[in-house]
């Protein structure tokens, strides 16, 4: 039974692809930010998670303004699945002239130096746009997918962002290692590092409480020597904005104490980002593990 729900969910995902792809982009896209309304008029789990995350972000808003700040925020959401559905008919043009960045030296010298770089960044904005901007300018860039249910839909996922430009592994025990020889040969590994609720995230200061992000751009970092840059991707009206920071990596302490420092400095750089432009942060999810959190292996 559970196959054939798979088998049904998997072949609507995909004819729903299609249609949005038919769809004028106007009409699109505005129904893309009618469903956001939709659903947050329904105030659904994900949707009252998004704004208990919000509020820490932006504690001094007054109900109306976060009111309206979750709005733009589903809309902001909405607007990154529009996108990924009708991503594979854009132009080379368009994906490139649509993009703006801020200190992209930091990346193109690392590039260029062939040491290969590490990109940590939040879920916000569109990141497969910034991976697909850096892609056609040559740079070789590997990214790791967590494995989606049914199987065809994290084939389809991964057959997208490889049609981009991108090596995209799933993960597993040795996806570590495959990475740390991406590194060595030259290429940018770029990693949505946000949030790890397991045993292995490391705890961090992130505004008002404690959240838990992975290690492994730090680990990445200290075992191969590749510089560790944070980004942060937000929306503008025509496409995206991109803005790379350095993470300096610590000369003193142990090996887990500079894990600490890293992970730290990315989730400061995160914060930093997401009060700029918080409307483009999508964590439906918990992150902060305060409150009512009960630790998970599975997450």
């Amino acid at each position: 039974m559970k196959k054939l729900v798979d088998a049904i969910t998997a072949q609507l995902y995909f004819i729903g692809w299609r249609i949005v792809r038919w769809l004028p982009e106007k009409t699109a896209y505005k129904l893309f930010s009618r469903g956001a309304d939709f659903l947050v008029a329904r105030n659904g789990k994900s949707v009252r998670r998004l704004r208990s995350n919000l509020i820490r972000v932006k504690p001094g808003y007054s109900v109306q303004a976060m009111d309206a700040l979750v709005t733009q925020a589903m809309r902001s959401y909405m607007r990154y699945w529009c996108d990924t559905f009708r991503f594979p008919d854009w132009s080379n043009e368009r994906m490139t002239s649509t993009v703006q960045v801020h200190n992209e030296h930091l990346l193109m010298e690392a590039i260029a130096a062939k040491t290969g770089v590490i990109v940590a960044l939040p879920h916000a904005g569109n990141w497969d746009h910034a991976g697909a901007f850096f892609c056609n300018k040559g740079v070789k860039l590997v990214t790791v997918v967590e494995r989606l249910k049914p199987e065809r839909l994290f084939n389809k996922f991964l057959e997208y962002r490889q049609a981009i430009g991108m090596e995209a592994l799933p993960v597993d025990g040795r996806v570590i290692a495959t990475l740390a020889s991406r590194l060595r040969s030259g290429q940018l590994v770029a990693l949505v590092a946000d949030r790890d609720l397991s045993r292995t995230g490391i705890s961090v200061k992130f505004f008002d409480g404690i959240a838990r992000m992975p290690a492994g751009p730090a680990v990445l970092a200290l075992n191969t020597g590749a510089p560790l840059l944070s980004a942060y991707v937000s929306y503008t009206d025509t496409g995206i904005h991109i803005d790379f920071q350095a993470v300096e990596v610590p000369l003193d302490g142990d090996k887990e104490a500079r894990v600490r420092s890293l992970v730290q400095q990315c989730a400061d750089h995160f914060a930093s980002g997401i009060a700029r432009a918080p409307q483009d942060w999508h964590m439906l999810q918990r992150i902060w593990v305060d409150g009512d959190f009960k630790e998970r292996s599975d997450v």
